[in-house]
């Protein structure tokens, strides 16, 4: 008997469906897929032409499934998940491994990216994706083996290994701290430019301790990105309150200074974060002792 031949839809039709469901984005979902969030929609209607049903409801600037759509998403969902396993078996121990990393912007232009040459010495094996991005991973749902974030530590579900714990001092260009408005005491800060990140109390936390009560800590220009912060403070428009992690590189190549001594602890640190159920897996595990050997180093 002559095999019956499946009636399918076109496959990069559901996995738009599939992707965009899940996401209930177009926008998210073209980011996954790398496509365009046109080239979704318009796969996602032409999928609704042909079964001739509506999947999605497209509300103002959001999507919601519809009953048709939330009955498929399952079963479509894991009939990808088939694939993926069948596929996986398929290219056997020949694959090579590729790890997928977040990282966030400042972390990684400044501390990762000028060491990855020594992990790939160490693990030729491991292919390596980064990402720089400062939102929250979720392991559940977004396509990320391992993160680098700059927080409390404490993320509900997810392994987490502390990397290196931060402090915070003043920095500047050598023109500017020997200028003609030298910076000579923290005092001498009042005829001079603040440069914050987002958090305006590490400069508060900085001043007290200085016993310095001139300053309005408040005053000057805010950073959302820190590596914008050092580049500015090296380019002379002002002192900054920079983390000693991003501001190393900096003073090492003496395009920045200490113009004061002193420093103060930040109430955040860089960890290392994972899925808890893929923590020992070799790949990760070997990043993440590489990591851990790095930041080691770098204290020394």
């Amino acid at each position: 008997m002559k095999p019956r031949a499946r009636k399918l839809p076109p496959l990069n039709a559901l996995r738009a469906f599939e992707a965009a469901a899940r996401h209930l984005s177009f926008k998210d979902a073209a980011a996954e897929l790398h496509v365009t969030p046109a080239a979704v929609s318009h796969q996602v209607r032409g999928l609704e032409d042909e079964l001739g049903v509506a999947l999605f409801v497209r509300l103002h600037r959001a999507l919601a499934l519809t009953p048709a759509g939330a009955r498929c998403l399952p079963r479509l969902r894991d009939a990808f998940d088939r694939l993926e396993e069948a596929t996986r078996g398929l290219r056997g121990r020949a694959a090579q491994p590729r790890l997928v990393l977040s990282v966030v912007p400042s972390f990684g232009a400044n501390w990762l990216v000028p060491r990855l040459g020594r992990f790939r010495a160490r693990h030729p094996e491991i292919d390596l994706e980064v990402l720089s991005s400062s939102e929250l991973v979720d392991f559940a749902r977004d396509p990320v083996d391992v993160g680098v974030r700059f927080g409390g530590g404490r993320y509900p579900g997810v392994r987490a290994d502390l990397l290196v714990a931060e402090e915070y001092f003043p920095v500047a260009s050598p023109k500017l701290a020997r200028g003609r408005r030298p910076l000579r005491r923290p005092d001498d800060l009042r005829r001079h430019t603040l440069l914050h990140d987002e958090t305006h109390d590490a400069w508060r936390s900085w001043l007290a301790s200085a016993g310095v009560t001139a300053v309005d800590p408040e005053r000057g220009v805010v950073f959302s990105d820190s590596s914008q912060l050092v580049f500015a403070a090296a380019a002379g428009q002002g002192v900054a309150l920079a983390r000693a992690l991003l501001a190393a590189p900096f003073l090492r190549a003496g395009t920045l200074v200490r113009p004061f001594p002193g420093s103060v602890p930040a109430e955040f640190a860089y960890w290392v974060v994972c899925a808890e159920a893929r923590a020992e897996e070799p790949a990760i595990r070997a990043f993440r002792d590489w990591l851990t050997d790095e930041a080691r180093r770098g204290r020394r």
